[in-house]
């Protein structure tokens, strides 16, 4: 790369640690900086501490050389032109966000600053963080001269984070200052100017040289509300498939195919259109309560919101009772649960609905087997081992002896399940899928009660009733 960045990102969770891997691939010089002395010595020591496709490669590829992790940082600030603000916001009492992490982070900064810098919010934070940021810096007597504050917030989906950093939809930066507009366009000149796609080494997806990415350049406050208002959106679509799926089912029409007609309208498009068990993770929960909450405190009713939550709340409550109509009563049932995550391809189950279900199992006097190919140690902090709760090696041992087998996350590999070997381990082939992971007529075939959301439940035909119908 011929014009670098030196770059600092505060934070190394999900977001921090993603940037900062991917700027090194971008060609960047980064120091990823992290208060938990802990984590910086597994990172230094090539470990990942989270789960994440892509990720170990890219900073493999990268340690010591195009990122560093460091406890320091005050030496990191003062070594870097951008300062990228990557830590967490989670949902307070009121449904705030508690920006308290961000607040202690730019006063470090402030002591640290001598010289232009320009710090970029990229943790997801309400409209005007960005000038409160400015408020504490001068409470703490930072020259204004001396730095600009930019948004520039995240899209990434946790599973596919790396390749939505390198290929994004659309790059936001929200300033008012062009000199440090002109930093970000120089960081993310790869992406937008097509080089890094150019490169034989650059990681497959939807952008390329001839179709680079594109970005987008706003005032600070309509970066911040683009973030809330992308997930508050994407949000309601899930809560409104939902909805639908429950009406569905109480007609015997098909979600499935509902929403493939719905998702050919390229108004309407087939992303999140997939009925379940609700939205989960660190973003949806808390930001579309963050954006009611910033809506309320700007004297704006935005009901909508409350709707989304509400339905969201709730699916779990339909899910669960369809667990109930099934088996009548829990106590004493032997259940295998497929899935904790709050969806696949992560490790992470914050505010996952299936940590919520189980916990309303076990409360129901259910024993339950677990299984999740990458979240089961974490899954132990929320829903430790009990003799009501064990943690199974694999699905099929999980399923041995259940009355039923209930899959809670979408995993591929719970849409792969061998389902001859999975009739021979439970006791009873009862299938309650919260992810419709698999086609009705193909369970009805192999035998299997199949209750999934919003379509009809499959009950096969007894052997003797069936031969019974042949022979009249």
């Amino acid at each position: 790369m011929t014009n670098p960045v030196s770059i600092c990102v505060i934070g190394s969770g999900y977001v921090g640690l993603v940037a900062a891997a991917c700027f090194a691939e971008m060609g960047h010089s980064v120091l990823c900086v992290d208060k938990d002395e802990e984590r910086v010595r597994t990172l230094r020591a090539g470990g990942v501490p989270i789960f994440e496709r892509h990720l170990p490669e890219l900073l493999a590829m990268h340690l010591d050389r195009g990122v560093q992790f460091t406890s320091d940082l005050t030496a990191a600030v003062e070594q870097s032109e951008a300062i990228f603000i990557a830590v967490g916001t989670p949902q307070g009492d009121s449904g705030a966000a508690d920006l308290s992490s961000v607040e202690d982070v730019v006063s470090s900064i402030a002591r640290a600053l001598h010289g232009y810098k320009v710090i970029v919010e990229k943790s997801t934070v309400p409209v005007y963080t960005n000038d409160w940021i400015r408020r504490v810096l001068a409470r703490h007597g930072v020259d204004p001269r001396s730095f600009d504050v930019v948004s520039n917030p995240e899209f990434l989906r946790e599973g596919t984070a790396v390749a939505d950093f390198l290929h994004p939809d659309r790059i936001v930066v929200g300033t008012a200052s062009e000199r440090a507009a002109h930093l970000l366009r120089r960081i993310y000149q790869p992406l937008t100017g097509g080089s890094y796609y150019a490169r034989p080494d650059a990681l497959p997806g939807r952008c390329s040289a001839a179709h680079p990415a594109r970005l987008l350049l706003t005032s600070a406050e309509s970066a911040e509300i683009i973030k809330h208002a992308s997930n508050a959106f994407l949000a309601m679509k899930i809560s409104f498939i939902n909805a639908v799926a429950n009406l569905a089912e109480a007609v015997d029409a098909d979600i499935e195919d509902i929403a493939a007609g719905m998702g050919m309208d390229h108004r309407i498009g087939p992303d999140f259109l997939r009925a379940g068990l609700g939205y989960g993770g660190s973003c949806f929960p808390k930001d579309v309560a963050a954006f009611q909450w910033v809506a309320k405190k700007r004297g704006v009713d935005f009901q909508l919101l409350a709707e989304i939550r509400k339905i969201n709340e709730a699916q779990k409550d339909v899910f669960f009772n369809k667990v109930l109509s099934e088996l009548w009563t829990l106590r004493g049932k032997r259940l295998a649960v497929l899935g904790l995550a709050y969806k696949g391809d992560t490790d992470d189950i914050r505010e996952s609905p299936a940590i919520a279900i189980v916990k309303k199992l076990l409360e129901a006097g259910a024993a339950i087997a677990a299984y999740d190919p990458a979240a089961m140690e974490r899954a132990k902090t929320a829903l430790p081992p009990s003799p009501q709760l064990r943690y199974a090696a694999s699905l099929y041992e999980a399923a041995r002896e259940a009355d039923a087998v209930l899959i809670l996350t979408d995993w591929r590999e719970f849409a792969a399940i061998d389902l001859e070997r999975l009739s021979r381990a439970v006791r009873f082939p009862i299938v309650i899928d919260g992810r419709n992971l698999y086609k009705t007529a193909e369970m009805e075939r192999q035998g299997f009660t199949y209750v999934s959301v919003g379509r009809p439940a499959i009950y096969p035909v007894p052997q003797s009733s069936a031969q019974a119908m042949l022979a009249s």
